[in-house]
Order: structure tokens, then C-alpha cells, then sequence
């Protein structure tokens, strides 16, 4: 075989191997999902055992106060109660007069957890300068400017697990939590304040 046949074979084996590999990879994320989350409904560990179901309306307990100012709860606008009732967790939104919070709680790993950015956008909001930043309470934060129709906003987000561990991109928590390295209860925080 000369060297021209020989890199040729050589490539597409190595195709070859490439196509049976990726979708074994995606059947193993499935079959930990599906893991996850018959082990949640099924009672077997603590977390499960307190996932409220889609639809029912309960909600986590919410905190009373941000940065030492005082929350009061805002009720949800029609399509944040569509989305929240089929969430696998549960949503609220609050105020300190100033900033608007929204508080995710999620019980089991989703993808209906996605960015703020993606949020935004779907409202037909422009996103400018998105950007990770350590802010006073020392945790990592993606904030980004959402602008529509004159109306600026800076939103600020992230992911925290059960033992305080950050995230700051969606996707990268949840596949910590599929492959086990994060624990539930998350919470997702997002802070909009006007500019």
C-alpha cells in the first residue's frame, strides 16, 4: 500500500471511529439524565424527595432580604407563570426597590435552566458587553446590558449547587450535575438593575 492509500485509510477510520463514538457519548447524557431523574421521583435520595411536581405551585422558601435591603415578592407576568409551570423547580421574582431578583430553584439537572441572555433576547432585547465579573460578595457573576426601545438594564447572573459551588454558564452546570459533580438543590439568581 503506498503512502497516499495508507493516509487515506488512516483517515477514514478515523472517521469512522469519530461517528460510532459521538453518539455513545449523547446516549450516555441521556441515560445519566434519565438516572437522575428516576432516582428524584423515586424518593431514593434526599434532594428527590423534596422536588415539588410541574405545575403544583409550590415554591422554595425565598429570602427576606438582598445586600441588607429588604425584598418584597412581584408576581410573575404570564409568561414567566407559562414557563414556571412546567419548570422542574420553582420561580419567583422579588424587588429591593431597586433591583429586580429572580430566584430558580431546581431540583433535578434541566435544560429549561438557560441563560438570562436567552431570556432577554426572546423579549426582543439587545445584549452588549456580556462578561464575567467578581462583584463584592466574591463570587463570579456573567452580567451583560440589555437595551430595548431606550430602556437599559445591567443583569447579573449565576448558578450555585448545595455546597456553595458557582457557576456562571448554564451548560457548563448542567453537565456537572448529569456527571454527578454538582448536588442539588441550585439555585439560579438574576439581578436586573436599571441603568
Amino acid at each position: 500500500m503506498n503512502p497516499l492509500e495508507n493516509r487515506f485509510l488512516n483517515r477514514v477510520l478515523h472517521k469512522a471511529l469519530w461517528a460510532a463514538l459521538l453518539p455513545l457519548c449523547a446516549l450516555w447524557g441521556v441515560a445519566q439524565a434519565v438516572s437522575n431523574r428516576l432516582e428524584a421521583h423515586s424518593g431514593g435520595d434526599q434532594a428527590g424527595a423534596h422536588t415539588p411536581r410541574r405545575g403544583t405551585g409550590r415554591t422554595a422558601e425565598l429570602p427576606t432580604n438582598w445586600n441588607g435591603a429588604a425584598l418584597r415578592p412581584l408576581a410573575l407576568s404570564e409568561v414567566e407563570q407559562r414557563f414556571a409551570a412546567r419548570f422542574p423547580g420553582s420561580v419567583a421574582r422579588m424587588t429591593d426597590g431597586t433591583q429586580v431578583l429572580v430566584l430558580r430553584t431546581v431540583h433535578q439537572p434541566t435544560r429549561m435552566l438557560h441563560p438570562a441572555t436567552d431570556c432577554y433576547r426572546g423579549l426582543g432585547y439587545r445584549i452588549q458587553g456580556e462578561q464575567l465579573e467578581q462583584q463584592a460578595d466574591q463570587h463570579r457573576w456573567r452580567c451583560f446590558v440589555a437595551e430595548r426601545a431606550g430602556q437599559r438594564l445591567r443583569v447579573c447572573e449565576r448558578i450555585e449547587d448545595a455546597h456553595g459551588q458557582g457557576f456562571t454558564d448554564a451548560s457548563a452546570w448542567y453537565w456537572a450535575s448529569v456527571a454527578g459533580r454538582s448536588n442539588g438543590p441550585w439555585k439560579a439568581l438574576t439581578v436586573a438593575t436599571r441603568l
